[in-house]
């Protein structure tokens, strides 16, 4: 019914992209942010950043990782400053705290809504007796998913704030998703990674979970799937099983 392999008993959920459409403000935030550090630095001649660099270089990371991949990419390095850093500090946590507060005008602007395909398969996995989490890299999840009304379904979360705390590697290491397996008490091979990222993909094979979902909502299934995802599909709901 849930479209997952037998040996499935727990499912992990990326947030932003996977659970909630706040993907589209985080990639905003992010272009805004790194067009004007460019402007700033190389003039009128700058090379945005577009929806390439965010897929290959920032969605899913931690932001003070997705700074500096990004940057490199570039050519650009800089000093990594602290997290106590203003918004205008020319650091990698600088720019991170300058993205951070562009998405919270944009989250208060727009608000968060969650995809109705995914409160349907969220709803079946739970009705189903399956364990759910979430893992992100984002430190506002806990606001989204209240603001989403998701929380009444998740029972472990690790966020960007857990990954601090912890001390955990970013996706596309497998740290923070094996942390969520360990909160639902489940081996990794049976839990399902569900990941709208290439890194939150790359994350879940690295994890020797059981199966991972790629969730394609900006045309990147082929992709997706090279980087190790099981299937992939365009909404959570087209895992689930029609009633005859």
């Amino acid at each position: 019914m849930l479209g997952l392999p037998e040996p499935i008993t727990a499912c992990l959920f990326d947030l932003d992209g996977v659970l909630t459409t706040t993907a589209t403000l985080h990639m905003a935030a992010w272009k805004q942010t790194f067009d004007e550090f460019l402007r700033a630095r190389e003039g009128s001649g700058y090379r945005p950043f577009d929806q390439d660099d965010y897929d290959q270089h920032v969605d899913g990371r931690p932001r003070a990782d997705g700074v500096r991949e990004f940057l490199h990419s570039r050519g650009i390095t800089l000093t990594e400053g602290s997290a106590e850093d203003p918004s205008d500090a020319q650091t990698v946590n600088g720019v991170g705290n300058r993205k951070n507060d562009l998405l919270l005008e944009l989250v208060k602007e727009r608000g968060v809504s969650a995809y109705p395909g995914s409160v349907r398969y969220l709803e079946a996995v739970r009705d189903a007796g399956l364990a759910i989490g979430v893992v992100t890299a984002s430190q506002n999840a806990e606001a989204v998913l209240a603001a989403a009304n998701l929380d009444q379904f998740v029972r472990a979360r690790i966020d960007g704030l857990v990954v601090a705390d912890q001390g955990l590697r970013g996706k596309p290491a497998p740290d923070s998703y094996l942390a969520g397996a360990r909160a639902l008490g489940v081996e990794p091979a049976r839990a399902a990674v569900f990941e709208d990222a290439l890194a939150g993909v790359r994350a879940g094979r690295a994890g020797a979970f059981g199966f991972v979902v790629g969730v394609d909502r900006v045309g990147q299934a082929a992709a997706l799937r090279e980087h190790g995802a099981d299937l992939a599909v365009t909404d959570l709901a087209d895992l689930l099983t029609p009633v005859p």
